[in-house]
């Protein structure tokens, strides 16, 4: 649990309350008058949208953008409202945050931890952002996650799937919407050992940073439950572009199952050079070789193209989610229309984890009654809610990890268009992905207590 010591009661009496034992962050000056760190005083509250607009996720960073801009539109009273409609929670009303104006400033992380923290400081420093989302890659999210624990300031984290952004490396001030790797591996498992059998030997690449570790570490100790093998595991630079030497050591390994724990455009080169490299077409083992991607999305597919077919994976969301899976999911719809109507196309779950984010941080602050983050946080803790098209869904107070349901999907064999590129083929209902959490995978953090900055 995080250890506040503020309630909303307490802030609406003395309208200037710090994070309790928190020392003064060194990045900043703030004003006498501030009751924490920029405290909106006009008629407009800044947003600081912080995505890869360059690099290997510039892709999945461009269409979080996208879901950002829509967000802030709805808040302020334009377009159809989306979600806002279907969303369980009834206190927005489209007329911005707490009366005000919703504007904000957007920067290029460059996929890269330390411009990520450079331009959210610039955000929060020159601009007033008053909260910071995006991500796309979870090293960059650790890195500003803890910046925004310093400067005392809520981070709702974008795309980032390491089991430490909400494990060893949380923070009382950020919060992660999107789903991680330990969730991944408990709904693909038991796929994988239907479709494949228990009877495998698996070679991994593996993205060397968090993601990578935390998200390689996962599928393999899911998939050696049941009886995989895993005979090698590689890392791979986050940079590297041509995967060409890292395949062919594949072809003499015995292995008969290859694990992508790749993302983004490094998933897209990695798995083009194996299928180059007539993985697919191989017998190992007197078995048929697969290829497994462990973190799927519909950009991905797009980018690899034919060579996706067929292949397993998981996913937060999809927009094919409610039409296929019921009512339960109510809000994908919503939210589908309102992109495709705006943008030309569907959403992916990078855009539909931004959007949903901004919606729960403006209904976390109006339930507040308070843009102080202590006060924001408190009302984001142990909050349930639904309509926001992944389900029943909780932001455990714990951790300040969201658990919802999970999608396996597959690569499309014979796909209709060009947005229908993956398949939901099973829905892991969240109680299978649930852990404890002080499961091994996450321990060694502290939460610690939230800071206001001031």
């Amino acid at each position: 649990m995080s250890k506040s010591t503020l309630t909303r009661r307490g802030v609406l009496r003395s309208g200037a309350v710090a994070g309790a034992g928190v020392a003064l962050p060194t990045i900043f000056t703030s004003s006498p008058a501030s009751a924490f760190t920029n405290e909106p005083t006009g008629d407009t509250v800044t947003l600081g949208f912080n995505v890869p607009q360059t690099g290997p996720y510039a892709d999945e960073g461009a269409d979080e953008l996208r879901a950002f801009e829509l967000a802030v539109e709805h808040l302020n009273g334009g377009g159809d409202g989306g979600m806002l409609q279907t969303f369980s929670s009834k206190v927005l009303d489209g007329t911005g945050i707490l009366g005000k104006k919703v504007t904000y400033v957007t920067g290029d992380t460059q996929t890269k931890s330390d411009a990520a923290r450079a331009t959210a400081k610039s955000m929060i420093e020159k601009d007033g952002a008053v909260m910071i989302s995006g991500g796309s890659s979870s090293g960059v999210a650790v890195a500003v996650q803890g910046l925004c624990q310093e400067a005392g300031v809520i981070f709702m984290a974008g795309l980032t799937h390491s089991n430490d952004t909400t494990g060893k490396d949380k923070k009382a001030n950020g919060f992660r919407h999107f789903f991680n790797a330990y969730m991944s591996a408990a709904a693909l498992a038991p796929v994988l050992s239907k479709l494949y059998g228990n009877d495998r030997r698996a070679y991994h690449l593996t993205a060397d940073y968090t993601w990578g570790w935390t998200q390689q570490e996962s599928i393999a100790a899911a998939t050696e439950a049941p009886g995989w093998q895993t005979v090698e595991n590689v890392l791979t630079p986050l940079a590297q572009t041509d995967f060409s030497s890292y395949i062919a050591p594949v072809l003499n390994s015995g292995a008969d199952v290859l694990v992508l724990n790749h993302y983004g455009g490094n998933m897209v080169n990695s798995l083009t050079n194996a299928v180059q490299f007539g993985l697919r077409e191989k017998q190992v083992n007197g078995k048929n070789f697969e290829i497994v991607v462990p973190l799927y999305s519909e950009l991905m597919a797009k980018g690899a193209g034919k060579n996706i077919a067929g292949i397993v994976g998981s996913q937060n969301w999809d927009w094919k989610l409610e039409n296929e899976k019921g009512a339960k999911y109510a809000g994908t719809n919503a939210f589908v229309k309102s992109f495709g109507e705006k943008f030309g196309f569907p959403p992916s779950q990078a855009a539909q984890t931004c959007y949903a984010q901004t919606l729960l941080y403006a209904d976390a602050v109006t339930r507040a009654g308070s843009f102080n983050p202590c006060a924001v946080g408190e009302a984001l803790q142990d909050f349930a809610f639904d309509g926001l098209g992944n389900g029943p869904t909780t932001y455990r107070a714990s951790d300040h990890q969201c658990f919802k349901d999970v999608l396996v999907v597959r690569g499309a064999e014979n796909p209709e268009d060009e947005y229908h590129l993956v398949e939901i083929i099973e829905v892991t209902p969240v109680e299978q992905v649930t852990y404890d959490a002080e499961h091994p995978m996450f321990a060694g953090g502290n939460l610690g207590s939230c800071n206001a900055g001031v």
